[in-house]
């Protein structure tokens, strides 16, 4: 061969290779309803974060994580990856996650406090209907964060359950172990499970970027219907032993104001007991005797200035958690706070196939009542009561069930409250039909008010004078849920009669009408990730057809890099309020939002405009201008400071007056000493109230059920010279005060 022909083949090679086309590289292919086959453990483990135990060898691997958020199932710019096994007592999971140890962000905080942490965990559903589920996070230190979640994908911060973990850093970023006790678990009563599960990671960073094992389904609005399944599960256990929990605290109280000497009352102490028998590993029974319903965690001080019906406060006593995911329907029929010093108290909460069903019973002493009306509501104490509720609900296809409930209370001498209706829900892809309709039967008490004078409905008299009268409560909404578009439109229809004595409902005689729609898009470019628009229209009129409001409201948001969201919404409105209509009704609204540092972030809002004061004697159509602002700085990871101030002022428009102006200021300070020892310090000054109260609080935790407390609460108030006699100018002393120290420890037995 000549030298030209061997160039000329060279230079022919060269040409094909280059002109051919390279291999492809593999895409990413993210597991959708992924199925995960676990295993026995071949040894003991010991929680401690290591993995060092040769039983993890033979664990399952759950791998191949995508980012659904705000990436739409892309491959993750680090890996992340869960192991799985069991023993006749527990579930093991081991979650790795690959980062920079440097940015992994992690605190030395109480359980629960962690969701502003990078954090990774598992969600299960034992059952597979979608009716609710499990969330067990852990930070990069292994403090525990667990909620319940809901078959409409809302979730529950109040629950608690018992399990262990335990993390670590690692050079290559952190490790998690955990066990799961299956009787920590509501879980079918039969020897071979198959439960759905998810893996999911929150990596905060400027972005807060999501990735799960089971890949999400943007266009699909059933998020635990797209989890992955978890087979080869034997004989796991679920009968729990019997549970008692015992309490005590021990208080002292004193108060006094300028014209009365300070009194210091005597100590007092208080002890409770709470049994918990396994029935089943599907179903449990409890009574708690004497129960000690106190709050030791004070609610966050809101301002009722300007509102006519009353406030509500979300339920965060541990006797109430078993079934909780049950008890809320879009007609709040059902509230546990309704309970509010029992003496004794019972439940039964138990699930068979898809049929799930929650009774409770309590001896209450002090009975809240809620009396609603058209344009307010009046709250009143009835005493002693009896109450009974139950409630049933039928898991169908994903979502959609069927559900009953009845609530019955009777208080002691007259007056009684019941309510029974269904309620239920059907999906067909992304469409979602939800209905409730209830009855009431109301049995006045007889409790003398000066306030209740007027009447309402069919000629019934405000005042509790013990007349006795049937309402209703209708609920109806058909929703669309899709990557892009989505809509609601919604319909209630509550009569002058409706009365829910052992639920939340503090409005009545009004039918209401309103559609939803907005449009969402995830470009997440370089600087933003999602945003959209919306608007909402409807319309409110009283039972017997007169208008009473009508509202127009756009809105438009956006979220961008380093976790900073910003939106506005303007409101064009008419209310009747009163005997007279107020056309003029124009709000805007604004929020901005941003966690760009593990270090400090800071969020505010606002709405300024024309508004209604809302007396019921004079209302008048007023300047507002509202707006909040909060604060937090963690210097370390085991102080964080947070700082909130809600101001509201309203202006008459007709006259140089100021109808309402003040604020309410909150500081919280928590210093976490170790994951079990941490201190608390609130100090919030009501400018309404012209009160400032002081709360130190020292808690030890071993678990959700077994701990320790020792705080105080102190109120300062500025009494008024006009109103005392001691006093020769406006001051500030101390109007009352309570030192506390609570006990509460659970047994198994």
């Amino acid at each position: 061969m000549t030298t030209s022909m061997l160039s000329r083949l060279v230079t022919g090679l060269s040409l094909a290779l280059l002109c051919s086309p390279l291999p492809a590289l593999a895409e990413f292919a993210p597991n959708f309803l992924p199925t995960l086959g676990v295993e026995r453990a071949t040894g003991p483990v010991k929680i401690d974060g290591s993995l060092d135990e040769a039983a993890w060898a033979s664990a399952a691997r759950a791998t191949n994580f995508a980012e659904v958020s705000p990436g739409d199932q892309i491959e993750p710019s680090v890996s992340s990856e869960a192991w799985v096994m069991f023993d006749d007592q527990n579930l093991y999971v081991a979650l790795i996650a690959q980062d920079d140890p440097e940015e992994v962000r992690a605190s030395i905080c109480d359980r629960d406090a962690i969701f502003q942490d990078d954090y990774f965990g598992i969600m299960i559903d034992p059952y597979g209907d979608q009716s609710s589920g499990y969330e067990l996070f852990v930070n990069p230190l292994g403090i525990q964060g667990d909620l319940r979640m809901r078959s409409d994908g809302n979730e529950d911060g109040s629950f608690d359950m018992i399990w262990l973990s335990e993390g670590k850093v690692t050079e290559s970023g952190y490790q998690v172990e955990i066990a799961i006790p299956f009787s920590s678990l509501r879980i079918p009563d039969q020897e071979q499970q198959t439960w759905r599960v998810n893996f999911w990671r929150d990596h905060q960073r400027d972005v807060r970027r999501r990735y799960a094992w089971a890949a999400q389904d943007r266009d699909n609005p059933c998020f635990m219907c797209q989890w992955g399944s978890l087979t080869g599960l034997e004989a796991a256990s679920g009968r729990r032993p019997v549970e008692l929990i015992v309490s005590t605290i021990g208080t002292q109280a004193s108060e006094g104001d300028p014209d009365t000497a300070f009194e210091n009352h005597s100590p007092d102490a208080h002890a409770s007991a709470h049994v918990k028998y396994a029935v089943s590993s599907s179903s449990t029974a409890e009574i708690a005797v004497n129960p000690d319903f106190s709050q030791v965690e004070s609610d966050a001080g809101r301002i009722d200035v300007n509102q006519t019906f009353a406030l509500f406060f979300p339920e965060r006593r541990p006797f109430f958690q078993e079934g909780s995911d049950l008890l809320d329907t879009w007609v709040s029929a059902i509230y546990t706070r309704s309970i509010n010093d029992p003496n004794v108290a019972a439940k039964f909460t138990g699930q068979y196939s898809k049929t799930s069903v929650v009774y409770t019973f309590a001896q209450d002493e002090n009975s809240p009542i809620i009396v609603p009306f058209e344009e307010r509501s009046e709250f009143e104490m009835g005493g002693e009561s009896i109450s009974n509720i139950l409630r049933v609900r039928r898991s169908l296809h994903e979502e959609s069930f069927i559900g009953a409930l009845a609530t019955d209370r009777r208080l002691d001498g007259d007056g009684s409250g019941s309510t029974m209706g269904m309620d239920g829900l059907y999906r067909l892809g992304n469409y979602r039909l939800e209905v409730q309709g209830l009855a009431s039967r109301t049995e006045e008490a007889t409790i003398e008010n000066e306030d209740l004078t007027g009447t309402f409905g069919d000629g019934h008299t405000e005042a509790l004078d013990g007349e006795t009268y049937w309402g209703h409560g209708i609920y109806a909404s058909l929703e669309r849920s899709a990557r892009t578009y989505s809509a609601d439109f919604d319909y209630w229809d509550y009569s002058p009669e409706f009365r829910t004595d052992n639920g939340f409902t503090t409005r009545n005689d009004f039918r209401q009408a309103s559609f939803w729609n907005g449009v969402d898009f995830s470009p997440n470019t370089e600087w933003v990730s999602e945003w959209g628009t919306n608007a909402s229209i409807g319309r409110v009129w009283s039972s017997a057809g007169t208008f009473k409001d009508e509202w127009v409201r756009p809105e438009i948001w956006l979220n961008t890099k380093g976790q900073t969201n910003v939106g506005t919404q303007y409101l064009f409105s008419r209310e009747r309020f009163g005997p007279e209509v107020f056309p003029g009704i124009r709000v805007w609204s604004f929020w901005f939002n941003s966690r760009f540092s593990e270090v400090f972030s800071f969020g505010f809002s606002g709405n300024v405009g024309q508004g209604i004061y809302r007396d019921l004697e004079e209302p008048e159509l007023g300047d507002q201008k509202n707006w909040s602002a909060e604060v937090r700085i963690k210097p370390s990871q085991r102080v964080e400071l947070n700082v909130s101030l809600d101001r509201n002022r309203m202006d008459s428009r007709e006259r140089d007056e100021n109808l309402f102006s003040g604020y309410i200021l909150r500081t919280r300070t928590d210093v976490n000493f170790t994951r079990q020892l941490f201190l608390r310090l609130v100090v919030q000054h009501n400018n309404f109230g012209n009160r400032v109260d002081i709360e130190p609080l020292l808690t030890y935790r071993v678990n959700p059920f077994t701990m320790f407390f020792l705080g105080a609460t102190s109120r300062q108030q500025r009494f008024l010279a006009e109103d005392y006699d001691a006093i020769q100018q406006n001051d500030w002393q101390t109007s009352d005060r309570q030192l506390f120290a609570k006990l509460q420890y659970q047994f198994h037995l």
